[in-house]
């Protein structure tokens, strides 16, 4: 009987200490549920801060990375574009063909009248003009002679029209020498600042000097593969120019001829 009473004077107690365990509970979850609610917008704010931000490439970003290098690279470009543009000019007015320059010649030459024939090739003002015009002033001198006097001057025409060719053909093996010359230096400076870190050297301090090293060999080849481009389309003209004045040459000694038939 002693037994059952104080089992039922501890129920109460019992009761009590449910309740406060059940509150306890009910505290932490809302405990919980706060510092999940305040935790998770900063731990996303974190992930996305801490996400790789992806840097994009520019031609403008490139070249500033070279260094002092990409000067003479540049200075070597703009060059070699003016070049190329005044070659073309000049190339394309001395290939200027009139039909009827030979013609005229011809009638003026089997007219007898040679001051006539030099002043057409003066005012014509070509290349081949110029061969012709002294050509006409070798006539009545022997056929070799005056063929040797026209070759010289279409020599002095071609070397005239391939004026910076040398400029071109220049460029377009230096420029890559001096970008492989960027790119050494810049890794001998890269490793530096990796010695120079100690144990603070990361692959990042490596990456970041192997890449400005890069550029300048990427310039050093896109002026050289734009200047050898250029020398070749420009000798090719120069050749074309070439074998007209070589045809206009035959076509005149051609016409010396006749009149001995």
């Amino acid at each position: 009987m002693a037994l059952l009473n104080m089992i039922l004077a501890q129920a109460p107690l019992a009761d009590s200490t449910a309740q406060a365990a059940a509150q306890v509970y009910d505290t932490a979850q809302a405990a919980v549920e706060t510092v999940s609610q305040t935790v998770a917008p900063a731990a996303q704010a974190a992930t996305e801060a801490a996400a790789p931000v992806v840097n994009e490439l520019s031609v403008w970003n490139l070249t500033m990375a070279g260094g002092w290098l990409m000067i003479p690279l540049a200075l070597l470009a703009i060059v070699s574009i003016y070049i190329f543009f005044e070659r073309l000019f000049v190339i394309n007015a001395a290939s200027r063909d009139d039909a009827a320059f030979m013609e005229k010649i011809k009638n003026l030459i089997m007219r007898g009248d040679v001051d006539s024939a030099l002043k057409v090739c003066k005012e014509t003002g070509t290349p081949a003009a110029r061969m012709i015009e002294k050509g006409v002033s070798r006539i009545g001198r022997p056929m070799n002679d005056v063929l040797v006097a026209i070759e010289n001057v279409g020599n002095m025409e071609i070397a005239k029209l391939e004026k910076g060719f040398s400029w071109l053909a220049t460029t377009a093996a230096g420029a890559p020498m001096i970008g492989f010359l960027g790119t050494v230096t810049g890794m001998v400076q890269a490793f530096f600042q990796l010695a120079s870190a100690g144990a603070q050297s990361n692959v990042t301090i490596l990456a970041s000097g192997i890449y400005q090293a890069l550029v300048t060999t990427v310039g050093g080849l896109i002026v050289g593969i734009v200047a050898l481009f250029a020398y070749n389309f420009l000798t090719s003209r120069v050749n074309k120019v070439m074998n007209k004045l070589e045809g206009k040459t035959m076509e005149f000694m051609d016409i010396l001829n006749e009149p001995a038939k």
